[in-house]
């Protein structure tokens, strides 16, 4: 029984210390508010502020009702322990594994412990250094990412994009919905490096070329992140497409700024203007929480401009293709040789690796 104790202890403590990194209890408060505020007579007079309501409601539920559970297991048997009786010995080492089991399964969430982890994400890729092979670059990378989201079974939406001169694209901004996709892909952020022989030129020449990744958590909800309207500058435009003379331009493009930081969003895919001021006003406040994360700012007025550029001396990870293959991360010094299988979706180790070694970083 004496033994049956300690690893009560050790497990309790572990525990705890999970709740507290997770902010359980905080989490379990806003819960009973929203849930207060479900009750109210007049809740669905307003349809949008009730789903969103009713949304966060679920996801606090998904994140906290198994912690809750695993605590009251945890308390059932640590009575029962107390009650020093050897007759339940048995069955008390077999609830306690149980308990540990839960436990080891539920404590990969404590790599999710950001402010927004557990939001959807909005990941935009811009080409860089390279012309014609970094447009190339970031339609693979496009690629890329689109396949590790279908694997994982996310929901994925290609919210703009910009064609490349010749090929591939300058820009796209994805959406992907599902659980804890910004706290998976946060880490990718940055610019990915790409070496091979070109496609693009006539010798076949090794060329490198960059592309840059933003990995945004996807800010919805206005109340989320406030921004003064008067700090903001909307232009609109006529959206350009291909497809020949008169096709796709009408004046629906949007182009949104934030003035203090400089931070701006263009949205043109085929919307109407209200679609695509919808979707650049998602985008920007997303940019701008990320930004917040990154600065260590409360506040958006002391928010600096990004001014990472996609060339070399910046990059997170090389892509070697030619002489030899290689995916090498810069960071965790996670690497593989299977490129293939990176570039077709394969990217939970690198992830993992960086999950791995920011665990307990605040």
């Amino acid at each position: 029984m004496e033994e049956l104790q300690k690893q009560y202890q050790v497990l309790k403590q572990d525990y705890d210390r999970a709740v507290s990194k997770l902010h359980i209890e905080t989490l379990a408060s806003e819960l009973a508010d929203l849930d207060a505020q479900a009750l109210a007579p007049d809740f669905w007079s307003d349809a949008a502020k009730a789903q969103e309501i009713v949304k966060q409601q679920a996801g606090i539920k998904n994140r906290i009702e198994p912690w809750q559970l695993l605590g009251k297991k945890l308390q059932e048997t640590g009575e029962l322990i107390e009650l020093q009786d050897q007759t339940l010995l048995n069955d008390l080492q077999k609830q306690l594994t149980e308990c540990q089991q839960d436990f080891d399964q539920l404590k990969s969430v404590l790599r999710f412990s950001g402010k927004y982890d557990d939001h959807d994400a909005v990941l935009t890729l811009s080409a860089g250094a390279g012309g014609t092979d970094a447009q190339d670059w970031t339609a693979m990378l496009l690629r890329m990412y689109s396949r590790w989201a279908e694997q994982q079974k996310l929901q994925v939406t290609l919210l703009d994009e910009a064609a490349g001169d010749e090929a591939g694209l300058k820009r796209a901004t994805l959406e992907i919905s599902g659980s804890f996709v910004y706290g998976k892909l946060a880490g990718e952020a940055g610019v990915h490096r790409l070496v091979r022989l070109s496609p693009f030129n006539s010798d076949n020449l090794r060329q490198t070329s960059f592309a840059k990744a933003e990995v945004m958590p996807k800010i919805d909800s206005p109340n989320e992140l406030e921004i003064d309207a008067k700090e903001l500058k909307i232009d609109v435009y006529r959206a350009g497409g291909h497809g020949g003379q008169s096709v796709n331009t009408t004046d629906s493009a949007v182009r949104i700024t934030h003035i203090p930081t400089g931070v701006s969003v263009a949205i043109q895919n085929e919307r109407s203007q209200l679609q695509n001021k919808e979707t650049a006003m998602t985008i920007l406040r997303s940019r701008l929480a990320a930004m917040q994360l990154e600065q260590h700012q409360e506040h958006l007025s002391e928010l600096k401009g990004p001014n990472q550029s996609a060339e070399w001396g910046n990059q997170i990870r090389s892509y070697v293709l030619h002489p030899y293959k290689q995916v090498k991360d810069l960071r965790t010094r996670h690497e593989t040789s299977d490129a293939e299988g990176v570039l077709d979706g394969n990217l939970d180790p690198f992830i993992d690796a960086y999950l791995e070694q920011n665990l307990g970083a605040e």
